[in-house]
């Protein structure tokens, strides 16, 4: 009965919304939904391995970034009694250029730039910065407006949070159809109206 089990595929899905923008050269698998205005770059990986991905309005996820919901190091894939747990990405966020997430609950307005990796017991709260190369792997939260910068990691709280990349979005949104095929979005489907 388990060989069957571990044969039979599990049923995985790829919702994307209307408006968004997700290139057919990225690699997306398993449960995921792309939510409104979401940009998604050629080469970018979103894996979705022990649970959902669930992605908000108006991310904008560059080339080579990867963004996975895996196990937790102690937990084997073919464990039994493994409950799935969702990862949560909120509204307005970048990963930039080859970074790596695992934060398993992201806010809104937070950027991850280039190289820089977040580990899957790092909760981002809002307005958050990780900087290039930076590494936070611990288990914490982290305050709102929080930019973590340098080869040290230093910390400090900045006054005001990132300006969300709608100009940037919109020209994307505009310039990625015309040279790199999409990702059609999901149909969903509703009750008719009745006249």
């Amino acid at each position: 009965m388990a060989d069957l089990l571990k044969q039979a595929p599990l049923q995985k899905s790829v919702k994307i919304a209307p408006g968004a923008v997700v290139c057919v050269e990225s690699e997306i698998k398993g449960d995921v939904t792309i939510g409104p205005r979401t940009v998604v770059h050629p080469k970018a990986r979103i894996y979705a391995d022990a649970g959902p991905i669930i992605i908000g309005e108006g991310n904008l996820i560059e080339e080579q970034a990867f963004i996975r919901n895996s196990f937790p190091e102690n937990i084997a894939p073919d464990a039994q009694d493994v409950e799935p747990k969702a990862m949560v990405i909120g509204t307005n966020n970048v990963f930039e250029v080859g970074c790596f997430s695992q934060a398993m609950k992201m806010g809104d307005n937070n950027v991850i730039e280039s190289k820089a990796y977040v580990g899957r017991n790092v909760i981002l709260t809002s307005g958050c910065i990780i900087g290039a190369c930076c590494q936070v792997d611990t288990c914490e939260v982290i305050p709102e407006n929080t930019v973590i910068y340098g080869s040290d990691c230093l910390r400090r709280v900045q006054t005001e949070r990132p300006q969300p990349q709608t100009l940037q979005l919109d020209f994307l949104m505009k310039i990625l159809p015309n040279y790199h095929h999409l990702k059609k979005p999901s149909k969903f489907t509703s009750t008719p109206m009745k006249n």
